[in-house]
């Protein structure tokens, strides 16, 4: 099973690829290699169309294209103002955990494949760890984490996406 951090993948492609137009199932098949792919579970907090229309139709865009996606499930969160209109997510971290740790003491897969460098996910690593269960981080040179690398059975290190982009474009 793999659990993918919607926005953290995001924010580490464009780091550092400086894009995000990637063929998703096509990256997802790769990381699972020769392993039975399960389930993909992909999460994010939607956008909300008032504060920036031109990225709200962007996300509303890519969130239907997951959709097509095989044995992806999408799980949204919700984005809260704080001071100086700044958002965060609430809900995604929560949801990932409950749903690794549920998949887990279930015995549903023998490896997950967690596409995070969010160090908070490691007490939840670890206790999927007891129960038997791999857990492989897949990281991206700029934006990988010591704590999450250091507590997982492996890391994959995504050095290139090009194999991986849509189309022509870089942005």
């Amino acid at each position: 099973m793999v659990f993918i951090d919607g926005s953290n993948f995001y924010h580490s492609l464009k780091k550092n690829f400086q894009t995000t137009k990637i063929d998703f199932e096509k990256f997802c098949n790769y990381l699972v290699e020769k392993d039975d792919l399960i389930t993909i579970f992909y999460y994010t907090a939607p956008l909300h169309q008032k504060d920036d229309p031109s990225a709200y139709q962007s996300q509303q865009k890519f969130l239907a294209n997951l959709s097509k996606v095989k044995r992806l499930k999408v799980s949204l969160g919700r984005l809260e103002r704080r001071e100086n209109n700044h958002k965060v997510e609430k809900g995604v971290d929560v949801k990932l955990v409950v749903d690794l740790m549920k998949n887990a003491f279930e015995n549903k897969f023998d490896k997950a494949i967690l596409l995070s460098n969010d160090a908070d996910f490691v007490p939840a690593i670890e206790e999927v760890q007891t129960l038997g269960k791999k857990v492989v981080n897949i990281a991206f040179p700029k934006t990988k984490s010591f704590h999450v690398n250091k507590t997982c059975d492996d890391t994959i290190l995504v050095t290139e996406i090009k194999k991986f982009m849509k189309g022509k474009s870089t942005q």
